[in-house]
Order: C-alpha cells, then sequence, then structure tokens
C-alpha cells in the first residue's frame, strides 16, 4: 500500500466504524436496549457534578420507565 492512498482507507475505515456505531445504537434503540455506556459518557461529558448510575441500577431505572406504568403503551 502507498502511503499516498493510506490516509484515505483510514479515514474512510473510520467512517464506516463511525457509520457501524451509529445504526447499532439506532437499532438499540428501535428495539427498546438502553444503551449504558452512551449514558455513563453522557452524564459524565455533561453533568460533572452528577454521579451515573451503575449498570444495574440504569437498567433498572430503563425497565421501571417502559414497563412500570401499569398498562402497556400499546392498544
Amino acid at each position: 500500500m502507498s502511503p499516498s492512498t493510506q490516509p484515505a482507507d483510514v479515514g474512510l475505515s473510520a467512517r464506516i466504524v463511525a457509520l457501524w456505531r451509529t445504526l447499532a445504537a439506532s437499532a438499540r434503540l428501535a428495539v427498546g436496549i438502553p444503551d449504558y455506556e452512551r449514558y455513563r459518557a453522557h452524564v459524565l461529558a455533561r453533568h460533572p457534578d452528577a454521579v451515573p448510575m451503575n449498570r444495574d441500577a440504569f437498567f433498572r431505572e430503563r425497565l421501571q420507565a417502559r414497563y412500570g406504568r401499569g398498562r402497556s403503551r400499546c392498544c
């Protein structure tokens, strides 16, 4: 591989990885699987004074938010 083509290949690889991550996150949201890593990164970046929930508490809270209303949102 010549040095002149390597940066373009690296850029393409990075874009493919970014696209894959976006698609995977979208698919998880579509089927209702919460993304703990994204939540944690958000809390640490945007709310430096807050302590993120641990993984178990996060999933309990997400399940409660989704199913804890007494009735299903469907029908």
